[in-house]
C-alpha cells in the first residue's frame, strides 16, 4: 500500500477535486498541505454539487479522516463558514472527521485588506490575487511574526503576540494612509472565534505519524498548480507557498521517505486564471469554446480562466520538479468535435528554440509556441468509463500526450462524475 501525494501539473483548476474525491474512497486519512482558501475545487458525488475552498475534498465521505496541515494558512471565519454551508448540504463535520495542525497560521481581516489594497494599487503589475490574504498572511509566517492556532488558547499571552504583529503592520498602514489596526479589537476578534475552532487542533505530525506506523492510506492534497509554486512557476505571477509535491512533507510533518507516488492532475487542454505568461493561450473562437464546454470559470472568484492548446513543454518540466510518476489526464471530453487538435512541443524564444520554460519573466512573456498538430475526434468521449469507448482519436491523442512529456497516463477523467473514470494504474496500489 502506497500513501499518495496529489498535485495540480499547470496552473491550477486542473480537476484536482473530483480526483481526490475518487482516492478518498480508498483513503483512510485525507491532508491539505499548503494554500488556503483561495483554491476552489468543485465535487460531484451522487448529483449532489460541493464547493470547497480550505478542507479537504475528502470531507464530504463518511469514515475518513480529513487534515489542515502547517504549510496552509487558516482563516478562521472562512473556515466556520464553509462548515455551516456543507452542514446545510448535510454534511456534519465534527472534530471527529477533521484535525487542524496546531501550528497552523492564520489568516486575519489586515491580511485582506492588505491584499486587496495591493492588488487595487498595482495597476500594470496585477498578480491576480483572490484578494483572500493568503500572502501577506505567508509574509508574516516567513517574517516570524504570524498569529497561529495554538496563540489562541492561552488569553493572557495573545495580546504580545498581536501587539508584535501590529508593530508591522500598523507602520505599513500609516504609510499607505489607513488607519491603525485597534490591538485589543483584535484579541477580542481571536477569542471569540476560539471556541469554534479550536476543538480541531491537533499535532499533525504525531497523527499522520502513527496513522502511517498503523497501515493507514494517507493522501496529501496540494491547491493550485505546480505552475504557481513560489520557487518553481512563472514568478512573480504565482501564488505564496510552495505548490510542488515535496511541500507534502514541510507542510504536513511528515518525512519525504513516507510519500510513496506523486499523481500529476493534469487538463487535457491548458487553463489559467489571474495575470501572467501564458504561451499556448487562445482569443480566438477556439479559446472561446474550449473555456464554454469546459465550463471555465472560478470556483472562488468566478472568474473566466483563459484557455489555450495543451502545452506539453510545462507539463514535463513540472513531471520533473514533482517527481510525478503519473498523470490523471482530465477533461478529455472538452475536446470533443474540434477537427484537428493542436500540442505545443516547444518554444521559440527570441528566435532560439528552447525545450522549457524560461525563468525570467520576459522571456516568458516572449515565449512563441511551436505546435504539433493532431487529428481530432466528433464522437463523444464523455462517461467514457473503458478504453474501448473512446474513439481511436483520443487514445491516439493520450498516448501522444504520454510521450510528450514523458509520464505515463495512470486516470483518465471522461466527465464531473466521479464515477466516469478510466483506471490504468490505482496509485495506492504502487
Amino acid at each position: 500500500m502506497a500513501n499518495v501525494v496529489v498535485v495540480g501539473s499547470q496552473w491550477g483548476d486542473e480537476g484536482k477535486g473530483k480526483i481526490v474525491d475518487w482516492l478518498s474512497e480508498q483513503a483512510d486519512v485525507v491532508v491539505r498541505f499548503q494554500g488556503g482558501h483561495n483554491a476552489g475545487h468543485t465535487l460531484v458525488v451522487n448529483g449532489v454539487t460541493y464547493k470547497l475552498s480550505l478542507l479537504p475534498s475528502g470531507v464530504v465521505r463518511p469514515g475518513k479522516l480529513s487534515v489542515i496541515g502547517n504549510g496552509v494558512v487558516l482563516d478562521p471565519q472562512a473556515l466556520v463558514d464553509e462548515l455551516a454551508r456543507l452542514a446545510a448540504q448535510g454534511v456534519v463535520v465534527g472534530p471527529d472527521r477533521l484535525r487542524i495542525a496546531e501550528t497552523t497560521p492564520l489568516i486575519l481581516p489586515l491580511h485582506r485588506e492588505l491584499d486587496a489594497l495591493r492588488e487595487a494599487g498595482a495597476a500594470g503589475t496585477r498578480i491576480g490575487t483572490t484578494k483572500r490574504g493568503i500572502g501577506p498572511a505567508y509574509e508574516d509566517k516567513v517574517g516570524r511574526r504570524a498569529i497561529r492556532l495554538i496563540d489562541l488558547v492561552d488569553a493572557k499571552t495573545l495580546p504580545a503576540k498581536v501587539d508584535r504583529l501590529l508593530s508591522h503592520h500598523n507602520a505599513l498602514r500609516r504609510g499607505l494612509g489607513l488607519e491603525d489596526v485597534n490591538g485589543a479589537a483584535l484579541v477580542d476578534e481571536l477569542l471569540a472565534i476560539a471556541p469554534k475552532v479550536l476543538p480541531f487542533m491537533d499535532r499533525v505530525w504525531e497523527l499522520l505519524d502513527k496513522a502511517r506506523r498503523d497501515g493507514k492510506r494517507i493522501l496529501f492534497e496540494g491547491a493550485q498548480g505546480a505552475l504557481l509554486d513560489i520557487d518553481h512557476g512563472t514568478y512573480p505571477f504565482v501564488t505564496s507557498s510552495n505548490t510542488v509535491a515535496g511541500s507534502a512533507s514541510s507542510g504536513t510533518g511528515i518525512g519525504p521517505g513516507a510519500l510513496d507516488y506523486v499523481l500529476g492532475i493534469t487538463k487535457a487542454y491548458t487553463t489559467r486564471v489571474g495575470e501572467g505568461p501564458f504561451p499556448t493561450e487562445l482569443t480566438d473562437e477556439v479559446g472561446k469554446t474550449l473555456g464554454s464546454k469546459g465550463h471555465e470559470f472560478g470556483v472562488v472568484t468566478g472568474r473566466a480562466r483563459r484557455c489555450g492548446w495543451f502545452d506539453a513543454v510545462l507539463v514535463r518540466q513540472t513531471v520533473r520538479t514533482c517527481g510525478i510518476h503519473g498523470i490523471a489526464l482530465t477533461k478529455l471530453d472538452v475536446l470533443d468535435g474540434f477537427t484537428e487538435l493542436k500540442v505545443c512541443v516547444g518554444y521559440k524564444v527570441d528566435g532560439q528554440v528552447i525545450d522549457h520554460l524560461p525563468a525570467e519573466s520576459g522571456a516568458q512573456a516572449r515565449a512563441e509556441p511551436i505546435y504539433e498538430t493532431m487529428e481530432g475526434w466528433q464522437e463523444s468521449t464523455a462517461g467514457a468509463r473503458s478504453w474501448a469507448d473512446l474513439p481511436a482519436e483520443a487514445v491516439k491523442y493520450v498516448r501522444r500526450v504520454e510521450e510528450l512529456i514523458g509520464c505515463p497516463v495512470a486516470v483518465l477523467s471522461t466527465s464531473p462524475e466521479r464515477d466516469d473514470t478510466i483506471l490504468v494504474h490505482n496509485p495506492f496500489q504502487d
